[in-house]
C-alpha cells in the first residue's frame, strides 16, 4: 500500500469511528488549524516554565506559564505560591503529586478508594509508597467511615487520593468530609492530592455543591487535570499544578540548559501549551459553562430515553456520566463504551448529539427485544 493511501484510509478509519465515540472523556470538539504552521517546528519545552532564562529557544514555557497561571486561577491557588507544568496526561501528574507527597512525607500511606484510576496502583509501585485501598460507597465515592478507621489506628501521615470524578461512575470524594474526618481525629500534618482530569472542567462551572468543593481553599496540595478531555486536544495533555512551597525540595538547576528542572519528564511537548492556550485564551468563545450545561441536559436526556424503554440508568450529583447495564461486546466495540463487571456508561460530550444517543439505545433496545 502506497504511503498517501494509507494515510488516507486511516483517516476515514478515524473519521468513522469519531461518529461512535460514546464512551470514553474524550471531547471531539475542537479546532486547533491555527496552529498548524508550528507542526513544523521542533517545540521542546526542557526546564522550567517559571523560569526567566532558557538557553534553549525552542520552547512554548512562557505560553505554558500562561496556562498555568489560567488553571491556578480558576482552583484559588494562593497567589503566590504556586507552580506547575503542563504533562503528558493525568497519569504523569497524578504520579507528580503523589512524588511531592513521597518526598515531603517519605514514611506516610497513600489512602484511595477502589474506584480510583488503574494508573495509581501503577505509580504507587513505581514510587515504593506505603498505601491503603479502601471500598467506596454504592455511587462510587470513597467510603468515608473505612476511612476514618484507617486513619484512626495510624501513626504515619496520611496522603489522601481524592478522585473528583471517578473513572466509570462520575463520583467525587468530598474534600470537606475528608478535612472533617482529618479535625476530629486531630491529625494536623496531611497531604491531599486531587484528581481533577475529566470533572476539573466541569465542577467549576456548575452550581456549587458545597460538599463538592475540591480547590486549594478547601486545603489541597495539587491537582491534576486533563487537557483532552473537557477541554479537547489532538494530543493527549494535562496540567499539574501545585503549591511552589512543595517543589523547592525537589528542584535541580541543570547548568547546560540554563534553568531548574523541577518536572518529571525533563523534555516534553511545546505544541500542548499551545493548545491548551488557545482554548483557554478563547474560552468565551468557547463558552465552558455552556458546554457543561448542554452536556448535562444530554445527560438527563439519555437517562429518559432509557427509562422510556425500561432501561435502569443513573448519574451523580454535576456529572455527564451515565451509568447503565452492560450490553453486549458487539454494542461495547462499535460504540466504544467503558466497562466494568456488570455496568456500562456514555458520556455525551460537547462532540456528542441527541441523534448519536437515539442510534444508540435504538441498539440497546434491538438486543434487549423492547419494542
Amino acid at each position: 500500500m502506497k504511503y498517501s493511501k494509507m494515510l488516507n484510509t486511516l483517516l476515514r478509519k478515524f473519521k468513522k469511528a469519531t461518529k461512535h465515540m460514546l464512551g470514553y472523556p474524550i471531547s471531539l470538539k475542537f479546532n486547533y488549524s491555527d496552529c498548524s504552521p508550528f507542526l513544523n517546528c521542533h517545540l521542546n519545552n526542557l526546564g522550567d516554565p517559571f523560569g526567566d532564562i532558557w538557553h534553549y529557544q525552542l520552547n512554548t514555557l512562557k505560553i505554558e506559564k500562561m496556562v498555568i497561571d489560567h488553571v491556578a486561577k480558576l482552583f484559588h491557588a494562593p497567589k503566590d505560591d504556586y507552580w506547575g507544568y503542563v504533562t503528558g496526561g493525568g497519569t504523569e501528574g497524578n504520579l507528580y503529586g503523589l512524588y511531592l507527597a513521597r518526598e515531603l512525607h517519605p514514611n506516610g500511606i497513600v489512602y484511595y478508594s477502589d474506584q480510583t484510576h488503574y494508573s495509581v496502583p501503577k505509580n504507587l509501585r513505581l514510587l515504593q509508597m506505603k498505601q491503603v485501598k479502601l471500598p467506596s460507597l454504592n455511587q462510587g465515592e470513597i467510603d468515608y467511615d473505612a476511612l476514618r478507621q484507617e486513619l484512626a489506628h495510624r501513626k504515619e501521615v496520611p496522603i489522601i487520593f481524592a478522585n473528583i470524578g471517578t473513572t466509570m461512575k462520575g463520583a467525587v470524594d468530598s474534600i470537606p468530609r475528608i478535612n472533617q474526618i482529618l479535625t476530629d481525629l486531630n491529625i494536623r500534618d496531611f497531604y491531599i492530592h486531587c484528581d481533577a482530569a475529566f470533572f476539573g472542567m466541569i465542577l467549576p462551572f456548575l452550581p456549587q455543591k458545597p460538599s463538592q468543593a475540591f480547590d486549594f481553599q478547601e486545603g489541597i496540595d495539587s491537582i491534576v487535570i486533563s487537557g483532552h478531555k473537557m477541554i479537547g486536544s489532538p494530543v493527549p495533555c494535562g496540567v499539574m499544578v501545585t503549591k511552589k512551597s512543595h517543589v523547592k525540595a525537589i528542584g535541580q538547576h541543570i547548568e547546560y540548559v540554563g534553568t531548574k528542572d523541577n518536572t518529571i519528564t525533563g523534555s516534553r511537548s511545546g505544541l500542548s501549551p499551545l493548545f491548551l492556550w488557545q482554548a483557554l485564551k478563547s474560552e468565551k468563545k468557547l463558552n465552558f459553562r455552556l458546554l457543561v450545561s448542554e452536556s448535562i441536559e444530554k445527560a438527563d436526556y439519555a437517562i429518559k430515553q432509557f427509562t422510556r424503554y425500561g432501561i435502569k440508568s443513573w448519574r451523580n450529583d454535576n456529572s455527564i456520566i451515565v451509568v447503565f447495564p452492560k450490553p453486549s461486546m458487539k454494542l461495547v466495540k462499535k460504540w466504544q463504551l467503558a466497562v466494568q463487571k456488570e455496568i456500562a456508561h456514555i458520556i455525551p460530550l460537547p462532540h456528542v448529539t441527541k441523534k448519536a444517543i437515539d442510534a444508540f439505545i435504538q441498539d440497546v433496545r434491538a438486543e434487549m427485544g423492547l419494542k
